[in-house]
């Protein structure tokens, strides 16, 4: 009997049971419904294979891809105040943010890195949406001032890749507090005369959208990224018409001025590199040499004389020389 149960038996189950499979091998593909095994979207940052889809991504697989050998140091941000008006729907905010923050292993939405982009230094700011739809509030909001701060003290430009809902409605006029403190970062940094690059990533909404995210020198957007203030459903129940194909979504605004140029994530890197080129005003690698003036005196050959005519005067007699 011991050695049926305990060798026939198993052996048999074996056979007969399904393997279990992890549900986290396989992401589908929201556009096409495609399955891309973990391994492979992770090394194409993304991006379906199968339709060329950008998926979401955070601050932990954007910035390896962003930074030079994939090094680059975050810094610590300022704390704030948890849960400043006790708020409570379905579920207590405060619940909300320990089960975002263990998700996502951040403490907040946006996390803020500096290293070399392309042999420059910069100091780029991520926004996830995965945590609570990256929405802003007090402590988003410090790691954007504090990424400008760290920008005008080292001297280098900024980048910011903003995906978000909108304001944190979870810290009400807080949470709408923080646009103006957001843009007034950004002067900050224009009066410093530092680089602002602002890249939208789907989806860029909301009150993110109406401060920081469409405040840059230069404007750019991931492959059919939503961008806009309020959604499409809203603005067609409102206005009551039926909206133009592609609306709000990247290669639209760009048709129609709002964005400089829509690059595809496998690009960005080298993207980003030429825009803080253009903008830095790197001064030349080389030793500046003061090249000899020309001589302008003509040299003219001995045997050639100027003679001085006489001219009548059309306005009276006699002339001038």
């Amino acid at each position: 009997m011991n050695w049926l149960s305990n060798f026939v038996r198993p052996k048999i189950q074996a056979l007969v049971r399904k393997r279990e499979v992890p549900d986290n091998l396989w992401t589908k593909c929201p556009k096409c419904g495609q399955m891309i095994h973990h391994k492979e979207v992770k090394v194409r940052q993304y991006v379906c294979q199968h339709c060329d889809h950008h998926l979401r991504i955070g601050p932990d697989d954007r910035f390896p891809h962003l930074f030079d050998d994939g090094e680059f140091s975050t810094i610590e941000l300022p704390e704030v105040a948890a849960d400043p008006l006790k708020f409570r729907d379905e579920k207590r905010y405060i619940d909300r943010l320990k089960d975002s923050r263990g998700r996502t292993g951040q403490q907040d939405a946006v996390v803020v890195a500096h290293g070399k982009l392309g042999g420059h230094g910069a100091v780029i700011a991520v926004q996830n949406f995965a945590f609570m739809g990256g929405s802003l509030g007090q402590g988003a909001a410090e790691a954007i001032i504090a990424a400008a701060k760290l920008a005008v003290l080292q001297d280098v430009p900024l980048i910011i890749f903003s995906a978000a809902g909108g304001a944190r409605m979870q810290e009400g006029i807080l949470s709408l507090m923080q646009l103006p403190r957001t843009t007034i970062a950004v002067q900050m940094l224009q009066e410093a005369g530092q680089p602002y690059i602002s890249v939208l990533t789907d989806p860029t909404t909301g009150g993110v959208t109406a401060s920081y995210a469409m405040l840059g020198d230069v404007a750019i957007s991931e492959p059919g990224a939503l961008i806009g203030f309020a959604g499409p459903r809203v603005i067609e129940n409102t206005i009551r018409e039926r909206l133009p194909e592609g609306f709000q979504r990247a290669e639209y605004l760009l048709e129609h001025g709002m964005l400089d140029m829509v690059v595809h994530r496998h690009n960005l890197r080298e993207t980003l590199i030429r825009v803080v080129e253009l903008l830095a005003n790197r001064p030349p690698s080389g030793e500046v040499i003061a090249l000899p003036q020309p001589d302008l005196e003509i040299p003219l050959p001995r045997n050639v004389t100027f003679e001085t005519e006489q001219r009548a005067d059309p306005d009276g007699p006699g002339g001038t020389p």
